[in-house]
């Protein structure tokens, strides 16, 4: 299995620390709002870099945080009047929604800043001892041209940051004994949360977290660091230059980072009004075809959002979705005959797709060319299942199905689904309890399609009606 490592630039073989167990850290959000679909982007990549290595035998100890403080969040709290606990525990909530509605797994553990603290202080402490940062005035700043190798994830030269940071005025600058220093402490402000530090009452600097977090639930020095691209610089810089000078070790063996997500071929912005939540896209979508759509593109390419490309995925989906409902349908009613010798021959067959597909994955990931092996077992269940079909064959080519969609975290088994046959005549009662002007029940009825994913429109040429 190889993964491409930012930190060198090159895929390279993935070895881990400590013979089959991975321990991985990924950055999760800062919750203040509802998570956006460029949020959604990392949780579904690394949910299925985790569930793929699970299918390889593997042990995950995945952690995933959420930044619950943070200017944003202590912003929309003065807004609504509340306290930064009662925004961020509302958001996490929500967010833990949507990743259920994309089928995210919950990691091993989701660490909250703010129940960390304790563990920053110390790091802080260890670093102002070694000598890489110095506190002004209640602020803790981080020496960033005493930790050698600093850049060498982003690639950045330390030059040329100072040279860009010379016509930048910042308050609190004039601090600094460098102008590339950066903050692991910060006094409070009027209205804002605090705990209480040897410097001063206020908060940690958001990189310190992340720091800290990983340290206390994996190790001093990890497998695999992931994370949006836009966490390159400065954000996992920094992380690398706290941990490594305070740890005295490497903080990450393999470092992943995930490209952009535009909105019709441009960036995703509230100011051109094409910014999306993925609760806007459950509204118009399952989220399974957003999950199945983040997949269609290899992680590190950027990827497009776009309407077009949305219903191409929902098509996509629903042809797997229709197979493994024929498959199911067809088990219903066959009997227990012994495997035809043509059966045994596409059963063969479907070996030579599963090495397509763990070769994709092996090779840093994959996923569009994982998906098109999927397809070729969609193909093999189409043209070779029928009503003569042994019952022992037709499971196989479920199971065959189910086990590599699971690996990329698709749910294409529809549990308890209603035959077209129940929804038409449900409709046709409804139909008359209006008619008898007995709402009660017709509204009874909508609810309990609506229940069932089943989605109601009264047209002038009778109801209509759709799967959501």
């Amino acid at each position: 299995m190889k993964i491409y490592n930012t930190l060198t630039k090159k895929k390279e073989d993935f070895v881990p620390l400590e013979e089959g167990k991975v321990k991985m850290y990924v950055c999760g959000p800062t919750v203040y709002n509802l998570i956006h679909i460029g949020n959604a982007r990392p949780m579904i990549c690394f949910d299925t870099v985790r569930r793929y290595l699970e299918y390889k035998g593997y042990e995950v100890n995945y952690v995933s945080n959420f930044t619950d403080v943070d200017d944003k969040i202590i912003k929309k709290a003065i807004e609504e009047g509340v306290t930064s606990e009662e925004i961020s525990q509302r958001y996490i909530a929500e967010c833990k929604k949507d990743m259920e509605g994309m089928n995210i797994k919950p990691a091993t553990t989701h660490p909250l800043a703010t129940q960390e603290i304790d563990g920053m202080i110390d790091m802080i402490q260890t670093l102002i001892d070694k000598g890489y940062a110095y506190c002004v005035n209640g602020t803790v700043y981080y020496r960033t041209r005493k930790f050698e190798g600093y850049g060498k994830l982003s690639k950045k030269n330390i030059d040329d940051l100072e040279a860009g940071h010379r016509n930048i005025k910042v308050a609190g600058e004039d601090e600094k004994e460098d102008p590339l220093d950066f903050v692991l402490w910060k006094p409070k402000k009027e209205g804002e949360p605090y705990w209480k530090s040897p410097w001063s009452d206020g908060r940690p600097g958001w990189h310190i977290e992340c720091s800290v977090m990983s340290k206390k639930y994996l190790a001093d020095t990890i497998d695999i660091h992931a994370g949006g691209e836009d966490l390159i610089f400065p954000h996992h810089e920094n992380e690398i230059a706290q941990s490594e000078a305070a740890n005295g070790v490497p903080f990450a063996k393999y470092w992943m980072h995930n490209a952009f997500l535009n909105i019709d071929n441009k960036k995703m912005s509230k100011s051109l009004g094409n910014f999306f939540t993925v609760r806007d896209i459950s509204k118009e979508y399952d989220l399974q075809v957003l999950r199945f759509f983040m997949l269609s593109a290899h992680y590190r390419n950027p990827i497009n959002f776009s309407h077009d490309l949305m219903e191409s995925a929902k098509n996509g989906l629903d042809r797997i979705v229709t197979a493994v409902s024929n498959l199911t349908e067809l088990i219903s009613t066959a009997k227990d005959t012994p495997l035809t010798e043509e059966e045994k021959n596409v059963l063969a067959l479907t070996q030579e797709v599963y090495n397509k597909f763990e070769a994709a994955m092996d090779d840093d990931f994959n996923t569009a060319d994982a998906i098109s092996s999927v397809f070729e077992l969609v193909k093999l269940a189409n043209t070779n299942s029928n009503v003569n079909s042994s019952k022992a064959f037709l499971e196989e080519m479920k199971t065959k199905i189910t086990t590599l969609t699971d690996v990329l975290g698709l749910e294409v088994v529809k549990e308890n689904e209603m035959l077209d046959e129940e929804i038409d005549s449900l409709i046709a009662e409804r139909q008359q309890a209006r008619k008898d002007k007995n709402f009660k029940r017709a509204d009874e009825i909508r609810d309990l399609l609506l229940e069932k994913g089943i989605i109601l429109e009264d047209t002038r040429e009778g109801v209509r009606w759709k799967r959501a």
